[in-house]
């Protein structure tokens, strides 16, 4: 069920991606924005299909699938190499970024130890996909990635939090379109109640 790679690629996946280091980069408003424009290209035009999900100040959780040709995995390494290179370009050019050369600092640091990056690296290699084969492991997963933020001390309650998908669960706009998991729908129920 686990493991660190995607082996049913059109199956819903549970899915953590990590910034090296676990560098604060998403704190920043403009750089949780890039996280979502891309999310929406990719929902647009590579069949990615996000059920649930939450920007954190390091991490991203989604819970998704896709139906495309080059698979989720293929749809995640894209939306990851874009978005590396928008954030890493705002970080160099932005004079909004105070953080910038420590920021720097460490995206070259990590990109020094693995082979396929050749300035800088923004997100650890893993994915930490887990197939979700239930109801009740969907329900488990997007509890815990609405309830990040209230563990986090950053909201009382779950659909208080903009960048995460328990604003559409609970009907109020959110910044990203989301499909709602119904009773019947061949891939789990969730009930937040």
């Amino acid at each position: 069920m686990g493991g660190h790679k995607i082996i049913n690629q059109n199956n819903v996946h549970f899915l953590t991606m990590t910034t090296v280091g676990w560098i604060d980069v998403f704190s920043r408003k403009a750089y949780k924005d890039i996280l979502i424009e891309s999310l929406k290209y990719c929902q647009a035009k590579k069949g990615l299909v996000i059920y649930a999900f939450v920007i954190m100040s390091n991490h991203i959780h989604l819970i998704a699938n896709t139906e495309s040709d080059i698979g989720l995995s293929g749809v995640i390494r894209d939306f990851k190499k874009f978005t590396s290179n928008k954030i890493i370009k705002e970080v160099q050019t932005s004079g909004k970024e105070s953080r910038r050369e420590w920021m720097l600092r460490l995206f070259t640091y990590y990109a020094k130890y693995n082979s396929k990056n050749t300035n800088y690296q923004l997100w650890q290699n893993s994915n930490h996909p887990i197939e979700l084969i239930s109801p009740k492991w969907i329900n488990k997963r997007l509890f815990y990635i609405h309830d990040n933020p209230v563990r986090a001390g950053i909201v009382v309650q779950q659909e208080d939090y903009l960048y995460s998908s328990a604003r559409n669960y609970t009907d109020l706009s959110g910044v990203l379109d989301v499909e709602i998991l119904e009773p019947g729908d061949g891939i789990g129920y969730i009930n937040l109640t």
